[in-house]
């Protein structure tokens, strides 16, 4: 009952990201857990941009901000913008049958987006939006073609358009001045931002690793004296 549980919450997702393939190349990214001010900026930007319409069921404020070393106060006066209480579980107040007329699907809970998808997928896909007049929201997306989705980080990174040469779209530009931030600072945003969901998706795997430290460190040691107890039992016997 519990694997099928979770094969459930799993797949909630997976329906609403895996239309629209795409062989845009991938940048790598790579997450840091222990970048503290890059989760606090991710979360920042998650509250600010994503949160009115992608909820993070499985996750507290309260949780949140004690991993990423955040006082509940200031979590509450500059993260919390509904009447949530910083226990609560970080919902979004997007009505879902009213979402679906918009967007013709409602948004994805985004909890366990980066396990569902690759974390590099969802650094890439942030970045790749481009003006598409096509489009019934006029933009489209390199990772997820024909997205459903507005560029609701349009005021930071600016105008991006693609570049088609022979028929061939594979480089995309941003309009010089567009943009509250340069291509480098936006980068950089994106990164913060995938680095929170990284965390997101699994926020006791920090703890995890420190537990696998001291066990290793108890494994090696008890192997050691074991080792040691077990040649001088023996000691007598062999000779």
């Amino acid at each position: 009952m519990k694997k099928l549980l979770l094969t459930l919450l799993l797949a909630m997702p997976v329906a609403a990201w895996s239309a629209g393939g795409s062989d845009w190349p991938m940048e790598d990214f790579e997450g840091d857990l222990h970048n503290l001010p890059s989760l606090q900026h991710g979360f920042k930007l998650y509250t600010n941009y994503c949160l009115g319409c992608h909820g993070l069921q499985f996750q507290r404020y309260q949780r949140t901000a004690d991993d990423l070393g955040i006082p509940h106060d200031i979590a509450l006066k500059n993260l919390v913008f509904t009447d949530q209480k910083i226990g609560d579980l970080m919902t979004t107040a997007m009505p879902k049958e009213e979402s679906k007329a918009w967007f013709g699907a409602a948004p994805p809970d985004l909890t366990m987006v980066t396990r569902v998808r690759e974390p590099h997928w969802v650094y890439n896909y942030l970045k790749t939006f481009y003006v598409d007049e096509s489009r019934p929201l006029g933009v489209n997306n390199k990772v997820f073609t024909n997205v459903g989705m507005p560029n609701v980080l349009l005021d930071l990174q600016g105008v991006q358009r693609q570049v088609c040469t022979d028929g061939v779209c594979d480089e995309l530009v941003v309009e010089a001045g567009t943009g509250a931030m340069n291509p480098e600072e936006f980068d950089a945003a994106i990164y913060d931002l995938t680095n929170f969901l990284y965390y997101v998706s699994e926020p006791a795997r920090l703890e995890r690793q420190r537990t696998g430290v001291f066990v290793l460190l108890f494994l090696i040691i008890f192997g050691s004296f074991t080792y040691l107890l077990n040649r001088e039992y023996w000691k007598d016997i062999d000779h």
